[in-house]
């Protein structure tokens, strides 16, 4: 900051004086403008954490209503309306957690400005003293800093006690860090504490990463985990775990990022969608979003790019939701018959130096799906036991059989083997199919069925041309599974904001399974290292870039 001028200092010369005025009153200005943005920023960070701050104290206020109602009578919708608030609560939590770690610090001291919502700090809590403790060491370097010296004498310690999570037991972790004297200078010397995944927290990156993994690849809600751990003589509640689950989704962004670009990078991906209940705000009911998966795979055709899946939550499944995740995609989709799609496989128009418009190729084609034609027939035989169907079914069977052997196979093989053996089966079965639709009710669900492939056909046969593409959309189906499943346990996502994040941890963890990599070992050793690495390497933390960090000694 520069001191201000004596008057021997200012010029004599009136003009210069003027210049020097007019130059310091518009950086006044410039400043004042630079403070009045800043704090309105800060106002609308205050305002926003005030009212999730409300949120979850409402929420709070309406389970120990239920709960005591719980006791008055046995009640099944009780129960559920008790684990509907139980995870809007959660996600009420982490949201305001996750607001917290990213909210602008205030100018006139590095603290974040949501301090002010919540002036009684949070007691630290003490670990419990059964649980088995190993002590981490961290000693200075052997030289004095201030003098050079090299004898130092321990004169005593600072011990921060942290809760990892260790497979089928918990233990507490001791940093110890011997705090040393310089006999020859007297100065005090002590290692810094390593950083920790929350600041000033009461857990590692273990407890964490298993917290993540329980709920988002084995689906079992935070606050059952917190029922599982207190078994354990570990009592986190709900509420503290969630504020972690925001910090975390927070931290591990940048991550989940660079991979939806790594899926949106390559030239054939699977997309697929599936319902999922969203509690409303207000009501108390659900609404219902969507979780979309995008997927990059060329495994099945010997690709060595790494496979990776991205998960996307949109709160409807209006089409202009796919459309924008897939502005930038150019190449083959394979999907099913949605009509939001539909406007990514549109011709392409160009117009000519004479004014002539000249059709290109569409920027995404659209490859349809075998599974999704095989379906209908499946159907109409489960349900009528159609000849017509049956055979339909063994015709279909016959394309998939040709599929199994050459799995994993170069693209120019694939191709090959396509064009010889499932080509002319295709064209007989387009003679067939058209032959059976004048036989049978034009509005019988058979007829729909035939109908459904024929208006297809273009994109379902593009598969025999190219041998980087598949036969069906079976691979985006499949990672859509988990969450179905997963739904059974947690019923729903407590609001918008939590169906985003858990798409991210989603595709945190789909990824890393895809890859080979156990997603807990892997998410441990990234939430202890992301905070200190640089932005520009982050890709080294991908799940096939990803190498743990080397074993250092105590002495070291």
């Amino acid at each position: 900051m520069s001191m201000p001028l004596t008057p021997d200092q200012l010029p004599d010369d009136l003009a210069e004086l003027k210049r020097r005025l007019i130059e310091t009153t518009a950086k006044l200005g410039a400043k004042d403008a630079e403070l009045s943005a800043r704090s309105a920023e800060l106002a609308a960070a205050k305002n926003g954490l005030v009212i999730t701050q409300l949120t979850i104290e409402k929420l709070k206020a309406q389970i120990a209503r239920l709960k005591r109602e719980k006791f008055d009578a046995s009640s099944e919708k009780i129960e559920r309306a008790l684990a509907q608030l139980e995870l809007a609560l959660e996600e009420a939590e982490a949201a305001k957690s996750e607001a917290l770690a990213d909210a602008p610090q205030s100018p006139a001291q590095d603290e974040p400005v949501a301090e002010a919502t919540s002036p009684q700090k949070k007691k630290r809590r003490q670990l419990p003293p059964e649980l088995p403790r190993r002590d981490v060491v961290h000693a200075p370097a052997g030289i004095c800093k201030t003098c050079g010296g090299n004898e130092l004498r321990k004169v005593g310690e600072s011990v921060t006690e942290v809760l990892a999570y260790v497979p089928a037991r918990f233990e507490v972790i001791r940093h110890v860090r011997p705090a040393c004297s310089c006999r020859k200078c007297e100065t005090m010397v002590q290692a810094p504490m390593p950083e920790l995944p929350i600041p000033r927290g009461m857990v590692d990156a273990s407890f964490l990463a298993h917290m993540i993994v329980a709920k988002f690849c084995d689906h079992i809600p935070l606050y059952r985990q917190a029922e599982i751990d207190a078994r354990a003589g570990v009592e986190i509640d709900r509420s503290q775990r969630a504020e972690w689950l925001g910090h975390m989704a927070w931290l591990l962004a940048p991550l989940a990022e660079l991979i939806a670009g790594h899926v949106m990078a390559g030239r054939s991906i699977h997309a697929d969608d599936t319902p999922v209940d969203v509690l409303s705000p207000g009501n108390g009911k659900t609404k219902t979003g969507r979780l979309w998966v995008y997927l990059r795979d060329e495994r099945a055709h010997s690709g060595t790019v790494p496979p990776a899946v991205l998960y996307r939550y949109t709160p409807d499944r209006k089409g202009e939701h796919c459309r924008a995740e897939l502005a930038n995609f150019t190449g083959w989709l394979h999907a099913d018959g949605y009509a939001g799609f539909g406007r990514l496989y549109e011709i392409s128009v160009a117009r000519s130096a004479d004014a002539h418009l000249l059709a290109g190729p569409p920027r995404v084609a659209e490859v349809a799906c075998w599974a999704h034609v095989r379906r209908g027939f499946f159907d109409e035989w489960s349900e009528h036991k159609s000849s017509i169907a049956k055979e339909a079914l063994d015709r279909i069977g016959a394309l998939f059989d040709i599929e199994r052997p050459i799995a994993g196979s170069p693209p120019d093989i694939r191709r090959a083997v396509r064009q010889r053996t499932a080509k002319p089966r295709i064209d007989e079965l387009a003679v067939w199919l058209d032959a059976q639709l004048a036989k049978i009710p034009g509005k019988s669900d058979l007829a729909k069925a035939i109908r459904y492939a024929r208006s297809r056909w273009q994109a379902l046969t593009r598969y025999l041309d190219d041998g980087r593409l598949e036969i069906s959309n079976n691979a985006a189906e499949n990672k859509i599974r988990p969450v179905a499943l997963g739904r059974k346990n947690w019923l729903f996502c407590g609001s918008d904001a939590g169906g985003s994040r858990a798409a991210a941890f989603y595709t945190l963890i789909g990824t890393a399974r895809m890859n080979g990599v156990e997603p807990e070992a892997w998410l441990t050793d990234v939430i202890a290292r992301i905070g200190a690495h640089p932005i520009n390497r982050i890709g080294e933390l991908l799940p096939w870039n990803w190498q743990p960090a080397a074993t250092q000694s105590v002495a070291a």
